[in-house]
């Protein structure tokens, strides 16, 4: 049954973070003002995956220039993190008393890296990463699980 609880609430945060995307997608690019760029995009995924879930994403800038003021790694989380998926590293983490913290490489294709590195010049020789970085606190984790209205009966 853990197995099934467990299944269970991961399948309702994809189904949240599905959700949410495909309705950030929607306002984001049919409209006559023009699109945006999918990495801003998904900051509004984030943001409404933060008020349904509690936990936070951001991106940070990991082996080329940050686009974005806010996208600087700033902590020493942040800054560690940035220095090891540099370094090659898939994930770098770390758990505390109160708070799960992970930061994976998101590779920069050939339409990303054009921008984060100097425009009309050839390809870095090296891969260019982005990073995600997802805060959660484990207090929320601790929480017993909600009842849901489509949960089989206890037995």
């Amino acid at each position: 049954m853990a197995a099934v609880a467990a299944a269970r609430e991961q399948a309702k945060l994809l189904q949240e973070v599905y959700t949410t995307t495909l309705e950030v997608m929607h306002q984001h690019y049919f409209r006559r003002d023009g699109s945006v760029l999918p990495a801003r995009a998904l900051e509004d995924v984030f943001a409404g995956m933060a008020r349904l879930s509690g936990s936070n994403a951001n991106w940070i800038a990991v082996n080329t220039k940050a686009m974005n003021i806010d996208h600087e790694p700033t902590t020493s989380f942040e800054k560690k993190a940035a220095a090891e998926l540099g370094a090659g590293k898939e994930v770098y983490e770390v758990v505390t008393e109160r708070m799960y913290r992970r930061a994976t490489a998101i590779p920069l294709h050939a339409n990303c890296v054009g921008c984060h590195t100097k425009m009309f010049s050839d390809p870095p020789k090296t891969p260019r990463f982005a990073g995600l970085v997802i805060s959660i606190s484990l207090a929320t984790i601790d929480r017993p699980a909600p009842v849901l209205n489509d949960a089989p009966p206890a037995r």
